[in-house]
């Protein structure tokens, strides 16, 4: 896919904060709204976006601990089965299929250390086919960004 100058102003406003309205981004760049209407379709129809979203703070919602964990399997047949039942626990935020120690790698938002020792002993590690997990707690986020371009 092919972008031009505008297409990257449009995709850097809109990067920066989604609710930029149209006329505004045209303004900027000096064509028309219907115009920035018509190529923020064509991004989108490319898949170069994907969507736009509001992002919570976890923090504000009580979610105060943030952990990955590896988990490993009895056997890479049974992902599919695990990765559905993970799918099913709401604290689970990411799932990644990754290649080195962990079949599978997730990302879990807690209220507590408490709160991941539960998840870890009574929703996770019951299901059948992990023979074991592997956790890490993030003590501090540094860098949370998009990609750019």
């Amino acid at each position: 896919m092919k972008i031009d100058g505008i297409d990257k102003i449009i995709i850097k406003t809109l990067t920066k904060d989604a609710r930029t309205p149209v006329l505004s981004i045209a303004r900027e760049v000096g064509i028309s709204g219907a115009a920035i209407h018509q190529r923020l379709k064509k991004l989108e129809k490319s898949k170069l976006i994907e969507g736009y979203k509001m992002i919570l703070n976890p923090k504000s919602l009580g979610y105060t601990t943030t952990a990955f964990v590896g988990i490993f399997i009895n056997a890479t047949s049974e992902t599919s089965v695990i990765v559905k039942k993970i799918k099913n626990i709401p604290e689970v935020v990411e799932s990644h299929f990754t290649t080195g120690n962990y079949p599978i790698f997730i990302k879990i938002l807690c209220k507590s250390n408490d709160h991941l020792l539960d998840i870890l002993q009574n929703n996770i590690q019951t299901i059948k086919g992990i023979s074991r997990t592997e956790t890490l707690i993030s003590l501090n986020q540094q860098i949370k960004r998009q990609i750019s371009i």
